[in-house]
């Protein structure tokens, strides 16, 4: 399966259709991405009259390269592409059309039919029309302006290609890192399923993402998705959920989106999380690529939740949140109250579950007292997540700025104290002015090199652990079930 699509995600040689010698365009831009981004193989700028684009040396036709193409990117009119592509027959395995004015339109149908004749006869797959590219860190091929080079675990095939963009610069960001990220336009060729059976095969990814609008073979992604019997956690961003939603979906792809509920019955049947907008399709896919599955426990479905952090009324707001979920808060048992007490931490710190400590309590000893707090409730509550949120506004001009990094530091020493009780998630809150931004996002990328998953807001971690243990919870259940089978 992998050297089926090793062209498309670790090309040897990339044409591009459309650069011009003026250098403006969207493909120029391409061409210095890719390799800004590393890209060390051959690209063939394909031009009809050019000798020269951007220091490259130019082919009339994909037919002229003195190389087979492995990977092509077309951005030229609709009505001029069937013959870029009769030219490529037999030299090309993979082209993307970025073009648009084809399925997705009243009247571009046949041209879009045509394409897939000419493609099949030619022998190479298609990707769009009407679709961005991918983005390949292993490959040094990128469809959007991104510097990341790192390469990743989480797998991506986007129906969108503007949300695609929004993947990989949001995601890579809040921490994400891709194995691969697809955009797939009208799937006139190359559709969702095809790209999950790939990922599913890929020894890199180990978690997929899926942004959809509507699967042209519904009951093939089912079986597939069945067939693989949860071993890697899919989450999918549906498009369409709606009537209103679902004729956009129309006019974007020229597609019909399927009711919402066959969705949620696939989801139950097949183990793939489902979510509703694409900041908790981002914090699931992280939590997911930062946090083990623990797989070998019971299927206890609702793990204990601890919160702790500074913030009386965040602390109420999220259990009322977290309860909403179908994750509860639950208060102490009088053992762990009273330990709690013994440490006589300043007055105003309440111990019950959530434990709201004021921001000056957090400050002792630099940041360390969280340790003793931690170690008693990890010794006596034995929680299954603990979840550290710290209103950042507070520390800054009050606390040194190592006081952050020590209490997540305090709470990675009692984790490795008692190993595999408890997954840890850490919440940082901030009012937005920039240089507490600025702090936020050194802040963030440590905790993510430590392996934490980190959130903006509380509710964000509940709803991606509510992702993660309906996954964890699946795999747990069928596991138990082939016991007793």
């Amino acid at each position: 399966m992998f050297n089926r699509y090793a062209p498309l995600f670790l090309p040897n040689t990339v044409a591009v259709v459309g650069a011009s010698s003026s250098g403006n365009g969207r493909q120029n831009v391409f061409i210095r991405r890719i390799r800004d981004l590393g890209f060390n193989g051959t690209i063939y700028p394909i031009h009809p009259t050019a000798r020269e684009i951007d220091g490259l040396p130019a082919y009339p036709t994909l037919g002229a390269t003195p190389q087979p193409i492995d990977y092509a990117f077309i951005g030229i009119a609709g009505a001029a592409v069937p013959d870029v592509l009769r030219a490529g027959a037999g030299r090309v395995r993979f082209a993307q059309v970025i073009s648009s004015g084809f399925g997705e339109t009243e009247n571009g149908m046949l041209l879009q039919e045509s394409l897939i004749e000419i493609a099949r006869a030619g022998g190479m797959r298609l990707l769009g029309p009407n679709c961005l590219g991918i983005y390949t860190p292993r490959g040094r091929i990128t469809f959007t302006e991104t510097k990341s080079q790192e390469l990743g675990e989480v797998g991506i095939i986007s129906q969108s290609g503007g949300l695609g963009t929004d993947i990989v610069r949001r995601g890579t960001i809040r921490g994400l890192r891709f194995s691969g990220v697809v955009t797939l336009g009208n799937c006139a060729d190359l559709g969702a399923n095809d790209l999950l059976e790939f990922y599913l095969a890929d020894p890199q990814t180990k978690i997929i993402g899926l942004y959809i609008e509507t699967a042209k073979e519904g009951r093939r992604l089912f079986e597939i998705l069945r067939a693989a019997k949860a071993r890697k956690p899919v989450v999918i961003l549906k498009g369409g959920r709606t009537k209103e939603g679902s004729a956009a979906a129309s006019s974007h792809t020229g597609a019909l989106a399927a009711d919402y509920p066959v969705w949620i019955a696939l989801s139950r049947q097949t183990g793939c999380v489902l979510v509703d907008t694409l900041d908790r399709f981002l914090d699931a896919l992280l939590t997911f690529q930062q946090l083990t599955l623990r797989i070998d426990g019971d299927d206890e479905q609702v793990p204990r939740i601890v919160l702790v952090g500074n913030g009386g009324g965040t602390s109420v707001l999220a259990a009322d949140y977290f309860s909403d979920l179908g994750l509860p808060v639950l208060p102490f048992e009088k053992k762990t109250h009273e330990a709690l007490l013994a440490l006589k931490l300043p007055p105003g710190t309440s111990l019950a579950n959530p434990v709201d400590c004021p921001a000056g309590a957090l400050q002792q000893e630099d940041g360390l007292v969280a340790e003793k707090l931690l170690d008693a409730v990890y010794r006596l509550a034995r929680p299954g997540v603990l979840i550290l949120h710290l209103n950042m506004t507070p520390f800054v001009g009050r606390a040194k700025p190592r006081v952050l990094e020590n209490l997540v530091k305090a709470v990675l020493r009692v984790q490795k104290r008692y190993p595999g009780q408890a997954h840890f998630m850490l919440v940082l809150r901030s009012d937005g002015e920039p240089r507490l931004e600025t702090r936020k996002r050194r802040f963030r990328k440590r905790a993510i090199g430590l392996g934490i998953p980190v959130f903006d807001e509380l509710s964000d971690a509940g709803h991606a652990l509510c992702a993660f243990h309906q996954h964890q919870y699946f795999v747990r259940s069928r596991m138990t079930q082939g016991v007793h089978a």
